[in-house]
């Protein structure tokens, strides 16, 4: 596959990285990455997936579009509340690049689905609100072999790790083994956040390692 004239000039500030070039845009043409979750922190990381040309995205939630989810989930607008989120995103998304392929799961993950889901992808960014999901994830992508990127969010602080056990990493559960408690420690499912936290979370860090992970060969470390 060549780089038509029109993705030379749309891309061209990655091209002109030698850490990039046009063979690592090629790559990111080719990539497929999953979103699990299309709030707070799936919003901006699928914008600037969408923007860096990322080939096919996938966003899962089961979710529709409310109100006071505009104040920082910026992948919806006014126009789309009551839709759901995944439909919204994909709106939003394409309208940003026409070339890429968005596909849209509006359910939630659960032990007869995450399989298949993740399958069809070659990285997992998990955004979602509650441990038993990211727990599921986590076990899902351990199995299957897939980079998976968590992101967690709450008032002011963030938190973000890039899991690679079959790299050699340790997985979610080496971090935290198990669930905590019920009633332990409180979630994003009560959406208490600072509305300009997830912008630069996904800027600097959130979307960053997962088109880093696909276009260099080299295993990178877990980081948090």
């Amino acid at each position: 596959m060549e780089l038509t004239e029109l993705q030379i000039q749309r891309y061209s500030r990655h091209i002109i990285l030698n850490e990039v070039g046009g063979k690592g845009q090629k790559k990111l043409s080719q990539a497929k990455i999953l979103l699990i979750g299309a709030g707070g922190l799936g919003s901006p990381a699928g914008l600037y997936l969408a923007a860096a040309g990322i080939g096919t995205i996938g966003l899962v939630d089961g979710d529709v579009v409310d109100l006071s989810n505009l104040q920082r989930q910026i992948m919806h607008s006014t126009a789309t509340v009551g839709m759901p989120k995944v439909e919204s995103g994909k709106k939003t998304l394409t309208a940003i690049n026409p070339e890429i392929t968005v596909n849209t799961y509006h359910q939630l993950v659960d032990a007869d689905n995450i399989l298949p889901l993740i399958s069809q992808y070659d990285i997992v960014l998990d955004g979602s609100d509650n441990f038993s999901t990211r727990f599921l994830v986590n076990d899902a992508c351990f199995f299957a072999k897939k980079t998976l990127i968590s992101a967690s969010m709450f008032r002011f602080e963030g938190q973000l790790t890039t899991i690679k056990p079959h790299a050699g990493y340790p997985c979610y559960r080496c971090l935290y083994p198990e669930p905590p408690l019920p009633g332990w420690c409180r979630t994003a499912r009560r959406p208490e956040s600072w509305a300009c936290l997830p912008a630069p979370w996904a800027f600097c860090r959130r979307p960053k390692p997962s088109r880093r992970c696909w276009v260099s060969a080299k295993p990178s470390p877990t980081s948090s």
